[in-house]
């Protein structure tokens, strides 16, 4: 089978960290193009990553027209993704695109009409999916060992948006670029992967959303300038299967890099899901009555271990496992997160 050309659009630190070096461990993918608005970072991720000169790109419609690209991965600010994915799509090729998938449902649902009339494959990037615990735990509760689960409580925080960290206004603090704060940047991974790994959907939400810091520093070191989106966000949600869930999403958790921890209680027994209590590793605890009614770390099997960008090879062609996101969880993700932001504005529970 043919190794897929990708064209990269956006390179900053997702794209560097996360979907790069994927493609470039994929034995199925090859990055054949790039693209990004800042000529001087073009240029050193273009020498970077031995993209010849006239696969460089200011203008993502140059990348997507490019014959040298099949597909199209795009890790740019969120108000640009719903224009770049479309526009990939008219022209016949698949993508994957950085969460949240849009700036709120109309575009969503719009983006997912364009998606299905090309014919094209679509993969939104809700990263976690591919932790091997997560999965784990997922095909423990599927499997039914634990019986009806009862609650869901799930955490998400990171550290680097407290005022001490004096963090300049980047994209993610202003609501025009990306539609939400801690709420899209973080809480939209952390409720997918409780859908994801429950199998169940969101009927109802409650929030409680608040900005910490008011004002940062300009990047440009012109003055400060106002924050206009959440720092953190409490949510309590009603789900299908009678589930009940809660969520804490924070940038302000005073030592935490990129924490997250999930309890799920069910009929007989429980079930943890830790990322970063050790740095960078993803773990399960299980508490039932083969373990004594104790929470004991469990190993995780090997056919967990999924790599993000491999799969959306996979996905492509044709070897898909079923549990990547597509444009369709994107819609219902982003109808999520407008009934959150309903809900905080309005003081009230809000049905999906």
């Amino acid at each position: 089978m043919a190794i897929l050309r990708v064209g990269s659009v956006g390179l900053g630190g997702i794209s560097g960290g996360v979907h790069i070096p994927g493609i470039e461990r994929s034995p199925d993918l090859a990055l054949a193009a790039v693209c990004d608005i800042d000529p001087v970072r073009l240029k050193e991720r273009g020498e970077r990553y031995g993209i010849p000169e006239n696969r460089r790109f200011t203008d993502y419609r140059d990348l997507i027209a490019c014959p040298d690209v099949d597909v199209v991965d795009i890790s740019t600010p969120n108000n640009v993704h719903r224009e770049i994915a479309e526009a990939a799509a008219r022209a016949g090729k698949s993508y994957d695109v950085e969460k949240p998938m849009t700036m709120d449902t109309a575009e969503a649902v719009e983006l997912a009409r364009v998606t299905h009339e090309a014919g094209v494959k679509s993969m939104i990037c809700f990263s976690y999916r591919y932790k091997a615990a997560a999965r784990y735990l997922r095909s423990l509760v599927a499997g039914g060992r634990f019986g009806r689960i009862h609650h869901v409580n799930m955490q998400y925080y990171q550290a680097w948006g407290l005022a001490e960290k004096d963090c300049v206004r980047v994209w993610r603090f202003v609501k025009s670029v990306a539609a939400s704060g801690a709420l899209g940047d973080l809480g939209c991974h952390g409720l997918d992967l409780v859908s994801f790994v429950t199998g169940e959907k969101y009927e109802s939400v409650s929030a409680h959303l608040g900005t910490i810091v008011t004002e940062r520093r300009l990047p440009d070191g012109s003055g400060r300038g106002p924050v206009d989106v959440d720092d953190f966000s409490n949510i309590l949600a009603e789900m299908s299967g009678g589930i009940s869930a809660s969520f804490q999403i924070s940038r302000f958790a005073y030592g935490r890099g990129n924490y997250q921890r999930m309890e799920v209680y069910g009929e007989h027994g429980a079930l943890v899901y830790h990322l970063d209590r050790v740095p960078g590793v993803d773990e399960l605890e299980i508490c039932d009555a083969s373990t004594g009614g104790k929470y004991v770390n469990v190993p995780i099997p090997d056919e967990f271990r999924v790599d993000q960008m491999q799969a959306f090879a996979d996905l492509l062609n044709g070897r898909g496992d079923g549990l990547d996101a597509t444009v369709d969880d994107g819609v219902m993700n982003e109808i999520l997160l407008d009934g959150i932001l309903l809900s905080d504005a309005e003081k009230r529970w809000v049905t999906l």
